[in-house]
């Protein structure tokens, strides 16, 4: 029972630290994410066509539900299967983030179809509507955030592209939970109809900005480190590993570590597109029982 009560609080100490770690969080550019934080160096030609997330019903984090402090505002976060809507100001986050730890223990995926949330459950599945032009996408709650009173919902960045709000960095949104029963019932599967602006938009909006075009060779990231020799230790480890089970996992080629910015990553293989990249991060997720990210690579 000792030993119990002292994983248990180990593992709350460790969400108050993450909590904090968000709440301290860089301020925001006008634009909507955060200082240092943006869209990637390279994206995938079609991300505005990511489909949504596949809603299912999943239980609840031990942790990540209990109520807390962030900016010196009180957040009590939903523990049932009670409807929400919600509408209000989008932002995103985007490569400065990728690949950190989520409120959820997951790793931030800008181009997965995720969101961060003040208060919906962790995991849940909610659709967001961009109020102006009807574009509308599922998203699954992972994080905790934004914090700041006039933002209700922090969206990946593949969840901004397609709601067409990246390029100005924020956008006005609906959010409306989907609750097991409406998994459970197939309602998310019917789009939601547009959600009709407060006020009439102006006669002539300015297009939106292409989101990023870069096709490239995409690969698996199986670590990231300040410091090369812990870099270089994983990738000895992951060789041996894939020595021992030759034939697994044919697409990966030899681990290599490769230097980028102040960080020094291991990666694994060269794929023509996300969803080889996705099948083989599986692979090694499977393999050697840690987080595997497709990442996309010069």
């Amino acid at each position: 029972m000792r030993a119990a009560r002292v994983v248990a609080n180990i593992a709350v100490a460790a969400l108050v630290l993450a909590l904090a770690a968000c709440s301290t969080a860089p301020s925001k550019r006008a634009g909507g994410f955060y200082q240092d934080d943006g869209p990637p160096e390279r994206a995938p030609a079609d991300l505005a066509s990511t489909p949504d997330a596949v809603p299912r019903i999943e239980p609840f984090h031990p942790y990540a539900n209990r109520p807390y402090n962030a900016l010196g505002r009180s957040f009590t976060p939903i523990t049932d299967d009670r409807p929400f809507r919600q509408r209000g100001l989008a932002s995103w986050y985007g490569r400065q983030f990728h690949g950190n730890r989520t409120s959820s223990g997951e790793r931030y995926d800008m181009f997965a179809m995720s969101a961060a949330h003040p208060t919906l459950p962790i995991p849940s599945y909610a659709r967001v509507t961009n109020v102006r032009s009807g574009a509308s996408a599922i998203v699954r709650v992972n994080d905790r955030g934004p914090f700041k009173p006039d933002r209700v919902i922090d969206l990946s960045y593949a969840a901004a592209v397609k709601l067409g709000i990246a390029a100005a960095g924020t956008g006005e949104v609906e959010v409306v939970r989907l609750t097991f029963a409406d998994i459970r019932a197939g309602r998310y599967e019917t789009a939601a109809p547009p959600v009709l602006p407060s006020a009439p938009p102006p006669a002539s909006p300015p297009p939106a900005l292409a989101a990023p075009v870069a096709p490239g060779p995409w690969s698996v990231q199986l670590g990231a480190f300040s410091i090369a020799g812990n870099a270089e230790a994983l990738r000895e480890r992951i060789a041996v590993l894939l020595e021992q089970n030759a034939g697994e996992l044919t697409a990966a080629g030899a681990p290599r570590v490769e230097r980028d910015g102040a960080l020094y990553r291991v990666l694994a293989g060269r794929l023509a597109d996300r969803a080889a990249a996705l099948a083989l991060a599986e692979q090694f997720e499977r393999l050697l029982g840690r987080a595997a990210l497709p990442v996309l690579r010069p």
